[in-house]
């Protein structure tokens, strides 16, 4: 069978955790065995080999399903196909950043233009801030609108992954508004108003909404305390909600772009994390509410919409 290595001189060889270990072997990447008289994994030089190449591959920030892919097939088409692809983004990303340095670089000649020293120039660079600040809301000062529209092309291009937090929601009773019309969900609206104003506890201001899109409808889902009869709820349905892990992040409420740039992003998050994955069992559907107080929302411009992605937890046998 030849040497076998020991998880822990394995992690510290190659400084990489145990966790990320066992991660790999549930995703069927490397294959450990276990010996009579030894409780815990071991390796032998075929895992070590396949180690070294999951870590190139991580390296070069290949994500886990396209090296499942890799693994999977025989010859050298799909790495071809996947590393190529990844020079494609790499360029494209290049591209972008060079364009983003030519358009701070035209700032700076503009800057340059003013003393810092001079109180009068100062003032003068303080007024082209605000200018810049008024073109980017309005796009109408006296420079060059089309430098603004580049600077805002390139860097939505070129937006990072969202942030993102882990949430465990609690499991509870809902309503449901079903997949009614426009005055189903003006009825259920009202309905929840008076019930909101009598329950002691919430989780969130207005709960969850998600989208229906085989029917392509929106359905509202409003959690309720125990009190709550099938009376009180006028007709509109009552269920167990089961909770679980999510996976959230922030948008713009009426901004669509930002909303799917969020979504994507939770997404590529989670398939590139090694402790969590999508959770994609029916019924377990990604959920979306608004947020912040209105003041708040007025005084952003813009009203929050915080996105919920399911999740499982990897190796714990939650969900």
């Amino acid at each position: 069978m030849g040497k076998l290595i020991k998880i822990r001189e394995v992690s510290l060889q190659y400084d990489i955790t145990t966790r990320a270990l066992k991660y790999y072997e549930d995703m069927g990447l490397i294959q450990s065995t276990k010996s009579d008289d030894y409780a815990y994994r071991l390796y032998d030089e075929n895992a070590i080999k396949r180690l070294e190449q999951i870590l190139i591959l991580r390296k070069l920030n290949i994500k886990i399903k396209d090296i499942q892919r890799i693994f999977r097939s025989e010859g050298s088409e799909v790495v071809l196909e996947i590393l190529g692809q990844k020079v494609t983004d790499i360029d494209d990303e290049a591209a972008l950043l060079h364009e983003l340095k030519e358009i701070v670089i035209d700032f700076i000649r503009q800057i340059e233009q003013f003393d810092f020293y001079n109180g009068s120039d100062v003032k003068l660079l303080y007024e082209k801030a605000r200018e810049v600040e008024r073109q980017l809301v309005n796009v109408d000062y006296g420079g060059n609108p089309s430098t603004v529209k580049r600077l805002l092309d390139v860097t939505e291009k070129l937006e990072k992954k969202p942030d993102v937090r882990i949430i465990e929601l609690p499991k509870c009773r809902m309503i449901t508004s079903g997949e009614g019309d426009k005055e189903t969900l003006r009825r259920f609206d009202i309905l929840w108003s008076r019930l909101d104003m009598k329950r002691k506890d919430r989780f969130f201001p207005r709960d969850f909404m998600w989208w229906d899109e085989e029917r392509n409808v929106s359905i509202w889902w409003y959690a309720i305390e125990d009190w709550v009869t099938e009376e009180d709820t006028k007709g509109f349905e009552i269920f167990e909600f089961e909770g679980g892990f999510y996976a959230a992040g922030i948008c713009r409420q009426d901004d669509y772009s930002d909303g799917t740039r969020v979504y994507e992003g939770i997404k590529a998050w989670v398939s590139e994390h090694e402790s969590f994955e999508l959770d994609e069992r029916p019924g377990h559907r990604h959920l979306w509410h608004v947020v912040g107080p209105k003041d708040t929302n007025k005084r952003l411009g813009y009203r929050q919409l915080e996105i919920f992605v399911p999740i499982e937890l990897v190796g714990t046998g939650r969900k």
